[in-house]
C-alpha cells in the first residue's frame, strides 16, 4: 500500500486522537438519535446506511477535522464503500484531511459466556480485507467484551483477537485490537490487571516486526496500561469512551500518559442534525480542541 509508511508514521509520532466513525447496524439507529434523527427518517437498512453516512459524512467534511488534531479515523465497512465529497471514504480522509483510515472488520459478539462476549465468526474476512487493501485502509478494529473478571474468559478474549490479528497482519494491515471492559464490570479493576497480564503475554509472543495496536476501556487506576504504552510490538494504546460522557472521558485520559482517544459517542456529543453550518462547526471544534489536548496527556 503505497500510504502505509508515512501512515505508520503518522500514528507513531503525531500528537492526536483517533475518530470512531464506525457504528454498525445495531448501534446506528441510537447515534443518529442522539444526532436529532428517529427512525422514522428511513424504511430499511440501506436507508439507515444513507442517513448515518450524512452524518458522518458532516463530520469528516467539518473544516475543524483535519489531520492536525485527528490523526486517525476508524470506518464501518459501508462507509468505506461510499464516498465524500466526489472521492472515497479513505480516500478523502488521507487526501484530503491527512486523516488515518481504519476500518472496523468485526460481525459482533456471541452471547456471555465466562464473564465475556467473544466476537462471532468473521466469514469472508479475507476478501473484506483484499477489499481494504483495495482502498487503502492502514489497519482495522476489531471488539468483544469483558463483563466479569473471569482469568478464563479474558484469555480467551485475547486469544482470538491475536489470532485474528495475525491474518489482518498478513494481508499487510495494522490490527487494533478492542478487548473492551463494560465500564458496569462489578471487578473492573481486577478485570483490567487480568487483561493487561494477557496483552502482554500475547504481545510478548509476537514475532519480529509483528506489531499490533490496542483499544482498551478508561482504566479506574492512573498508567494501568503503561506496560502495553512501553511494549515493542504495540505500536499505540487508544481509549474508548465506553459510555463515559465527553467530561468524563477527558478527565480519565488525561490520568493516562501516552494513551490517545478514540472515541465515538464522547467526540460527537453534541452535535445535531439541526444546527446551521456554523453551530455544527464551532461544536465540532471544541470537541475535538478538548479531547485532542486530552490526548497530548
Amino acid at each position: 500500500m503505497k500510504n502505509y509508511s508515512d501512515q505508520l508514521a503518522k500514528i507513531q509520532s503525531q500528537n492526536g486522537f483517533i475518530a470512531a466513525l464506525d457504528q454498525s447496524g445495531g448501534s446506528t439507529p441510537k447515534a443518529l438519535a442522539l444526532y436529532g434523527v428517529n427512525d422514522d427518517a428511513w424504511s430499511d437498512d440501506e436507508g439507515m446506511y444513507t442517513v448515518v453516512h450524512q452524518m458522518r459524512a458532516r463530520i469528516m467534511t467539518s473544516p475543524s477535522f483535519t489531520g492536525e488534531r485527528v490523526i486517525g479515523a476508524i470506518l464501518f465497512e459501508n462507509t468505506m464503500d461510499r464516498e465524500v465529497a466526489g472521492k472515497s471514504s479513505a480516500a478523502y480522509l488521507w487526501e484530503e484531511k491527512q486523516v488515518v483510515p481504519f476500518l472496523k472488520v468485526d460481525k459482533g459478539l456471541e452471547a456471555e459466556a465466562l464473564g465475556v462476549q467473544l466476537m462471532k465468526d468473521i466469514p469472508g474476512l479475507a476478501p473484506l480485507l483484499e477489499k481494504a487493501v483495495a482502498n487503502d485502509i492502514f489497519g482495522t478494529k476489531m471488539r468483544s467484551v469483558i463483563k466479569q473478571a473471569n482469568a478464563q474468559g479474558i484469555e480467551q478474549i485475547v486469544a482470538q483477537q491475536f489470532v485474528i490479528a495475525k491474518q489482518i497482519l498478513a494481508a499487510g494491515l495494522m490490527p487494533i485490537i478492542e478487548p473492551e471492559i463494560d465500564i458496569n464490570c462489578p471487578d473492573k479493576s481486577a478485570a483490567e490487571d487480568l487483561l493487561k497480564a494477557a496483552l502482554l503475554k500475547a504481545a510478548d509472543a509476537l514475532t519480529d516486526g509483528q506489531t499490533v495496536m490496542l483499544k482498551l476501556t478508561l482504566p479506574e487506576s492512573a498508567n494501568q496500561y503503561k506496560e502495553c504504552i512501553d511494549h515493542a510490538n504495540i505500536v499505540k494504546v487508544v481509549a474508548l469512551s465506553g459510555g463515559y460522557n465527553r467530561e468524563e472521558a477527558n478527565k480519565r485520559l488525561v490520568q493516562n500518559n501516552g494513551m490517545i482517544a478514540s472515541f465515538s459517542r464522547a467526540l460527537s456529543q453534541g452535535l445535531s442534525a439541526s444546527q446551521s453550518e456554523a453551530d455544527f462547526d464551532a461544536t465540532m471544534d471544541a470537541s475535538i480542541e478538548s479531547i485532542y489536548q486530552a490526548s497530548k496527556s
